[in-house]
């Protein structure tokens, strides 16, 4: 039996349309897919100003997942890397490639110097959950989001 080849690959201009399929992907899981209002171009053009980074995982040569993020800043800790999406199609999960993934994410915070890195996980999602936590982060329950929407 051939052993599948994983790899996870930075961001590049040409691979931003697969973050994308992703995140509409992400959106269906998470019982939302009317949600995205955003296009690909939106997401092109914030990747050419630097406002977006992320990593893709491969398997085989194909894109099996992602995680997409950006610098923030936190007035009592410094600089923050926020993961704002972050997805492994379901078919490559319990596998080692979100681990992989995640792995790379935190790499890329150390280099940037980043205090510390945050991210937000849906209360129902338990997967996820167990797997923050079984990578020594805090889920903080204490703190509510707050939205306002202009598109």
């Amino acid at each position: 039996m051939k052993q599948s080849t994983v790899e996870i690959i930075s961001l590049t201009a040409d691979t931003v349309p697969y973050i994308f399929d992703f995140v509409l992907e992400l959106a269906h899981y998470e019982k939302s897919p009317d949600a995205v209002i955003t296009t690909v171009e939106e997401y092109i053009s914030a990747f050419e100003q630097g406002l977006i980074d992320g990593h893709l995982a491969s398997v085989d040569g194909s894109f099996v997942g992602c995680t997409l993020f950006y610098m923030t800043f936190s007035t009592w800790k410094g600089k923050c890397l926020y993961l704002e999406d972050f997805y492994i199609q379901s078919e490559f999960r319990h596998l080692g490639i979100g681990q992989l993934l995640f792995d790379a994410y935190i790499e890329k915070a150390k280099a940037l110097d980043a205090a510390m890195v945050k991210w937000q996980v849906l209360d129902w999602n338990s997967p996820a959950i167990k797997f923050y936590e079984k990578n020594n982060a805090i889920i903080d329950k204490e703190w509510w989001n707050g939205k306002i929407y202009f598109k």
